[in-house]
This record gives structure tokens, C-alpha cells and sequence, in this order.
């Protein structure tokens, strides 16, 4: 059951033709991303790059590239880690439906890491510059993992029961790191790392780092998934990979200096062993990151490498991040698939929460409530689903996001939080602009938003609405609108919605005399952007600027607004700033020498003929 190494994960994919080997030598420096990119917009094949220039190990992406094949992957445990989460909502289940269970017990074996006295990943060392150089995009500050498995261990309590296995990217080179000496580590806020980081610092003593690449297709996506801080992601991978990880205890790496203090995944590919010292800070950064634009330098801790692990017939596994949807777009997707129904258990009246990917997943969470606090009230107004936003909003990573727009379920038990256009038909059918706007501000929000005020640091806003449908919604741009000067080009791009092409960005947005107040019977919602035609184009480009390029605090702005015992509202349409601002990251562009090149690789004759 499952996959014990990367390699026969590979040889099980080209087997059943999803991995095509690429003969040709490729450069690690943009080539291979971008040929990367464009095979996983097709729904392509996992990529086996066989000679990668200036490095003897191979390189493997788009391993997860696909929901199928990620559920390929995994063929083997899905249903029993499934049902391993239903008995986590209803431990009762098992006694109504015992045989479907029957598969538990094993899972939970399987949890349990078994230790080993040797594995492959001891018999070879190598250094920093000796590993693939990946570089995704032009202005990024250096080649960067980005797919490690960061394994750290707690300082007051060692040992795997209280590890924590993240997925933060780790940058090689470039910056002011020291060539083959020193790592750039950067994690964001609301990780566990940053717990164990904690306590390293409270006790002035080093936190003690495995960076592992490659191994078990399992480590990978358990490094990723949103656990609970008493649930290690190791004993996750092992019931997602069907087996029991193998440890190779650190005391059995003997004659290494410095010694080894956390111990091996002894069927990963590489391992990078070292020490964050408490009081070095360098740059990390910049980094084209899955907002769709770069993530700037700032300063991170530092890894001080002291082991680079491989093994013999080591494969090096990458993915490209940018403007979603990418290859973690997947990660996302079955994310939600293997946790979605603990959701209710978790968060009492919360039915249902989506992190929209096309948004950046942290800037834009959609989610069903309910709301019964006052059934008989004669007119419904949000409040249980209030609470439930606060919930949602205290709850890990989803309290870093931005904006939350939350409905009730009794108003359409069918209503589905995927539908994107039927969940914003609906809340803009019901939304009162003077009611149920909520702020935070001065808060903190993804380290990866610059759309804030600082890093970490924004607001947020909740759109909470219920009851009847209070409007009819426009499906077409009205015919008589008039705009003032510079405002050009309305489109519609949802029923409801509009967008309006502004004069570029040059202080706060022109609000009052913009439109009529009373458009707000067909038209609630209108965005303020500087290319119109590009966002009414898609439904993913209205969604990735209205919410990747706004601070709710500083950019929504409403005809008729006023403030009433601090509750701000307006009776006109809600107006969201969604251009370009001088303190925002620039957008990812591709070099387009690089884009040629592939495109000529791709031509009729050339290795990538039928892949692009």
C-alpha cells in the first residue's frame, strides 16, 4: 500500500503514462519552471527532467499537477483516511456501520513512525551549491526549494510526538547567505514552526532543522495539511501513505560532525540538517509567490547548514507557485476533500468554508453559516452568523484572511460555497451595505499581502447577509449611467457587479457623484480597476484583483457613507479600490527570452512537441 519512495512513485506514474521523461537538458535558472507552467495549464503529465544543466541530480514536477492524479497517488488510503476523519466527527459511526470501519484500526498503525537502524538517505553527502539551482521567476533573489518538508521538534518536549512538518520555502543562494554555509528560512505567521521557534528563543538555545526534499509522496502532502497542534504531520503521512515512516534515530549517524540531534526520513531523497542561531536575521527574498506577485526581502531566520544528505538515486521534486490556479491549487483541493466534513465539528453552525483559490486563498473565504438565534423574529438580521465569523476568524491559518463573506443556510439549504457566481448572486441579492459591513483593522493578515499597511499587518472585513432576496440584480451594465472624467468603460462581471476603469492610482478613490445612490437596487458592488476589459474577461480575474489588490480598511468606500456609533455603512453601492498602488509587489511576468525558447522547444520537431 502506498508508495515507500519517490522513485517508485515515479516508476509507477510512467508506468501508467502520467510522467514523460525530458531528455533534453534544461536550465534550472526559469527554463524548467516555465516549461513547468505551461505543461501544467494544459492538465499535463508529471515531468521527469533527466539533465539538468549544472547539476547532476534530476528534477521531477507537477507530481500533484492534477486532482486526478493526486487522488492516483494516494489510491490506496484515501477512503480509510476518510474514514478516519468521519469517526473524528462521530466517534458513534463505527458501532452503527462497523464494517465500513474495518479499515481503521490499520490506519491508525500506521501513524506510529518505526524506527530503523540505517536507510538510504545516509549514504551520500553533498553541499548547497551542489543541488539543483531552481530559479521560478526573473526577479527572484536566488534559487529556493519549493517543495521541503521543514521538520522541527519541541524544545521542551523533543521527540516525533510533538514535531512539527511544514511546508516553508528555504532559498539556497543569493542575498548575503554564505555560499554552502547558510540558508534563508522563511515562514509565515500562524505555523507551527513558529511555536518551536518560540521556545528556542524563550531558552536562548539554537532550533535544531531537517530540511527533507523528495522521499514518500505522503511526507509532501502531509506537510502541507492544516493539523490540529497536538496531531504531528508524520503520523498523518504515515496513515496517508499506507505504512509506517521509517526514522532513522539520530544516535545511529555516528562518526558525523557536528552530530545529528532530530532523526532522518531514512527514504528521503535530500536532507539539509542545521541550526537557526537566535540572533542572525539576514534578507530572504524577494520570491514570486501564489498571490501572483512577488513576496519582497525582508528579514528571516537563517539556517547554518551543517549535513547535506542524499541518496544514491536521488530525484529532486519542485513545483512552480504564482498566480493560482497552480500545482497547489491541488493541494488545496484535496485538502478540502479529506477535511471539509470536520468543518461542523470544529466550528458549531459554521456548514461549510471555501478559501478561493483564484483569490490567493487567503485574501477571499467564502462561507455558509446558520442563523437561529431568533427564529421568529419578523425581520432577520446576521447574528449567529456573526459569531460564526468570529469563529472562523480564530481558527488557524483561516484566521489570516482578509476578506469573509458569510450566508446563511436556511435561505438556501441547496446554495453550494464552490458556486462562486451563485454565492455572490445570493449575498448580493440580500446584502444591506448599511448593516453588514464589519471591519477589523489594525490586525494582521497573510505575510504574503502587500496590501496592507505593513508586513502582517491590515484588516479585515466580514459581509454578513440573510433573510429574503432584496433585490433584483442587473445582468447587463445600465444603459443611462454617467460617469465623471477618467472614469471610463463600465463592464459587468457578475450580476450586480461592476467594474469601472479608474485614472491610475493617485490618493483615495472619488466615491460620492461616482454613481447614484439608488443604483444600488440592480447594481450593489462596484470596482474601481485599471483595466476593466481584463477583469470582466473571467470570473478568476475579477476575483484575483478585486481581492489581491484591496485593503478593506483603506480601499472599500461606499456611496452615502456615514458612521453611526462607530459602525460604518452607506446607502449607495459598496465601492472596492482594486487598482495598483505604489506600495503594492509588482505582478509575476515571465522573461520573455526564456518564453521563446520554450515556445521553440515546444515547435513541431522539438522535445515538447505535444506537451505544450
Amino acid at each position: 500500500m502506498g508508495y515507500p519512495n519517490l522513485r517508485q512513485c515515479l516508476a509507477d506514474l510512467e508506468r501508467t503514462r502520467q510522467l514523460v521523461r525530458i531528455e533534453v537538458e534544461v536550465d534550472p535558472y526559469l527554463e524548467a519552471a516555465a516549461i513547468h507552467r505551461r505543461v501544467h495549464e494544459a492538465g499535463g503529465p508529471a515531468l521527469l527532467f533527466t539533465r539538468v544543466k549544472g547539476c547532476r541530480f534530476p528534477m521531477v514536477s507537477n507530481l500533484f499537477g492534477t486532482l486526478e492524479r493526486t487522488r492516483f497517488l494516494f489510491r490506496d488510503t484515501l477512503d480509510a483516511v476518510r474514514h478516519l476523519v468521519e469517526m473524528k466527527v462521530d466517534p458513534s459511526a463505527f458501532w452503527r456501520r462497523p464494517w465500513r470501519y474495518r479499515d481503521v484500526p490499520a490506519t491508525l498503525w500506521h501513524m506510529r513512525p518505526r524506527w530503523v537502524r540505517r536507510g538510504p538517505i545516509l549514504a551520500r553527502q553533498t553541499t548547497i551549491d551542489q543541488l539543483p539551482q531552481l530559479q521560478c521567476w526573473p526577479r527572484d533573489g536566488g534559487a529556493f526549494i519549493t517543495l521541503p518538508q521543514v521538520y522541527t521538534e519541541d524544545v521542551d518536549r523533543p521527540g516525533w510526538r510533538y514535531s512539527n512538518l511544514g511546508m516553508y520555502r528555504v532559498q539556497l543562494s543569493g542575498g548575503e547567505y554564505r555560499r554552502n554555509q547558510q540558508v534563508g528560512l522563511h515562514y509565515q505567521i500562524h505555523r507551527g514552526i513558529g511555536v518551536h521557534h518560540a521556545q528556542a528563543l524563550r531558552r536562548g538555545v539554537p532550533l535544531r532543522v531537517h530540511v527533507f526534499v523528495g522521499g514518500p509522496p505522503a511526507l509532501t502532502l502531509a506537510a502541507v495539511m492544516p493539523l490540529p497542534e497536538r496531531l504531528p504531520e508524520l503520523a498523518f503521512a504515515g496513515a496517508l501513505g499506507g505504512h509506517r515512516i521509517p526514522l532513522i534515530a539520530p544516535e545511529r549517524a555516528v562518526g558525523l560532525n557536528p552530530p545529528l540531534r532530530l532523526p532522518l526520513f531514512a527514504e528521503a531523497d535530500f536532507c539539509i540538517t542545521g541550526t537557526v542561531d537566535p540572533e542572525l536575521l539576514l534578507p530572504e527574498g524577494p520570491f514570486g509567490d501564489h498571490l501572483g506577485y512577488y513576496s519582497l526581502a525582508h528579514p528571516f531566520p537563517v539556517l547554518q547548514v551543517e549535513h547535506v544528505f542524499h541518496r544514491p538515486d536521488a530525484v529532486w521534486p519542485f513545483t512552480v507557485v504564482g498566480r493560482p490556479p497552480q500545482e497547489d491549487t491541488c493541494f488545496g483541493q484535496i485538502i478540502h476533500e479529506l477535511t471539509g466534513p470536520v468543518i461542523p465539528s470544529v466550528l458549531p453552525g459554521v456548514r461549510a468554508v471555501h478559501a478561493v483559490d483564484a483569490a490567493g486563498v487567503h485574501p477571499l473565504l467564502l462561507a455558509i453559516g446558520s442563523e437561529r438565534y431568533v427564529p421568529y423574529a419578523p425581520r432577520r438580521k446576521p447574528q449567529e452568523l456573526l459569531t460564526c465569523a468570529h469563529a472562523i476568524l480564530g481558527q488557524g491559518q483561516l484566521s489570516l484572511a482578509k476578506y469573509l463573506l458569510i450566508v446563511a443556510h436556511e435561505d438556501d439549504p441547496q446554495l453550494d460555497v464552490h458556486d462562486i457566481p451563485a454565492f455572490f448572486r445570493h449575498l448580493l441579492e440580500r446584502v444591506d451595505w448599511g448593516h453588514d459591513l464589519h471591519f477589523h483593522t489594525c490586525t494582521t493578515i497573510d505575510t504574503l499581502d502587500y496590501t496592507g499597511t505593513g508586513l502582517n499587518e491590515g484588516s479585515k472585513l466580514v459581509i454578513a447577509a440573510v433573510g429574503p432576496p432584496r433585490r433584483v440584480l442587473a445582468t447587463a451594465p445600465p444603459a443611462d449611467l454617467v460617469l465623471p472624467e477618467g472614469y471610463v468603460k463600465p463592464r459587468l462581471c457578475l450580476p450586480g457587479v461592476l467594474a469601472v476603469q479608474a485614472p491610475p492610482y493617485g490618493g483615495e478613490a472619488r466615491v460620492d457623484g461616482l454613481v447614484p445612490a439608488d443604483l444600488v437596487e440592480t447594481i450593489p458592488l462596484l470596482v474601481l480597476v485599471d483595466d476593466s476589459d481584463f477583469v470582466a474577461q473571467s470570473l478568476r480575474n475579477f476575483l484575483w484583483v478585486t481581492f489581491t489588490r484591496s485593503n478593506p480598511a483603506a480601499d472599500v468606500h461606499g456611496v452615502g457613507a456615514f458612521t453611526h456609533q462607530k459602525h460604518w455603512g452607506c446607502t449607495g453601492p459598496l465601492v472596492i479600490d482594486a487598482r495598483l498602488k505604489p506600495h503594492h509587489a509588482p505582478p509575476l511576468e515571465d522573461d520573455p527570452a526564456v518564453v521563446r525558447r520554450v515556445e521553440a522547444l515546444a515547435a513541431r520537431g522539438g522535445p515538447l512537441h505535444g506537451l505544450l
